[in-house]
């Protein structure tokens, strides 16, 4: 078994050094292309002798860099808040918003444009991940009632509730409110411009305690997936591992949709597609994920700077004409049963 193992493993190793550098090259296609035509030795010379008085420097560092920055940061934190949501609910059509957590950070992102005038995505960063935090406790909250606690089933239902209750709400102020509907309706679409290093510096603490717990319930994941009674018999707490699971989601999921808005398809469909190179072991789906989605992310905001300029694209949108395809095609094969 495990000289069958080792070539399997080593393949799956060898794709993400592949994946890594995939990535890489297209932070650089990231940094590079934009209504500002730069050359590769000009972002190279810019990252390495930064020069203020530099106008092409200025761009690098000023807009691109950042944007940059925030399209893997979000990336990372969809990719794996999608597979773990997956998971843990052995759902295959959840993603991050199962948990209400982009109805709330967007109706908590309303209240502060209506009631505290916050116009600035360093304001919608917090008031994002507060309402992303604060649904997914109520849906957790309210699924856990009863002898059988949290379960996909009741997870799902109070979620599907709690979501549509906040959209209303959400619905309801934006409405009645002009103003903050024009302000609300840049970031719902979801989007990387506009964001600068303290938003960045902000989402990096969040990010990674999302990730090292993410990583840290992949076995459980794994457990989880042969159902709750094998999980118990293997020695495994439930109802402690959907917990770490829950927490992992909010915070990679309320990170990312307070710096980018909801950014729709990237959680439900990357996960899939990563599947169906690693198996349905989460200690190789987990980090396949993670490279996946910040890839898909960047090639879409790419491809949105490119097909309408000198204007562009948000990513929210590519993402969605991009994902919805992918999606109706892996349900046509039937590949999203195994989870």
């Amino acid at each position: 078994m495990a000289e069958r193992a080792r070539p399997r493993t080593l393949s799956l190793t060898a794709g993400l050094v592949v994946l890594l550098v995939a990535l890489v090259l297209a932070a650089v296609l990231s940094i590079a292309v934009g209504s500002r035509g730069l050359s590769f030795g000009t972002v190279l010379d810019s990252l390495f002798h930064y020069d203020a008085a530099n106008p092409d420097h200025l761009v690098v560092h000023e807009l691109r860099l950042p944007r940059t920055l925030v399209g893997v940061l979000a990336g990372v934190a969809l990719g794996l808040s999608g597979a773990v949501i997956q998971g843990a609910t052995r759902n295959p059509l959840a993603d991050p918003g199962l948990l209400g957590v982009n109805a709330g950070a967007a109706l908590f992102v309303v209240l502060g444009i209506s009631t505290l005038g916050i116009t600035t995505v360093t304001g919608y960063v917090w008031f994002g991940f507060a309402g992303a935090a604060a649904a997914a406790v109520v849906v957790y909250g309210i699924s856990a009632l009863g002898r059988v606690g949290a379960t996909p089933v009741k997870l799902a239902l109070a979620g599907a509730a709690v979501t549509a209750a906040l959209q209303s709400v959400t619905s309801g102020l934006l409405l009645t409110d002009t103003t903050t509907f024009d302000q609300f309706r840049f970031w719902q679409v979801g989007s990387l411009t506009g964001r600068d290093a303290s938003t960045i510096t902000q989402a990096v603490p969040f990010i990674v305690v999302g990730v090292v717990l993410a990583l840290v319930a992949a076995r459980m994941l794994n457990a989880l997936a042969l159902g709750e009674d094998v999980a118990r018999a293997l020695g495994q707490n439930v109802a402690v591992a959907r917990a770490i699971c829950a927490l992992a989601v909010v915070v990679l999921c309320g990170s990312a949709t307070a710096i980018a808005g909801p950014i729709a398809f990237v959680g439900l469909t990357v996960p899939h597609v990563a599947r169906l190179i690693t198996g349905p072991d989460h200690r190789w789906l987990l980090p396949y994920s993670a490279l996946l989605a910040p890839l898909l992310l960047l090639v879409a905001d790419v491809i949105g700077r490119v097909i309408a300029r000198p204007a562009e694209v948000q990513v929210g949108i590519v993402t969605a004409v991009i994902g919805a395809p992918v999606f109706i095609v892996l349900v046509r094969r039937r590949k999203l049963v195994k989870v």
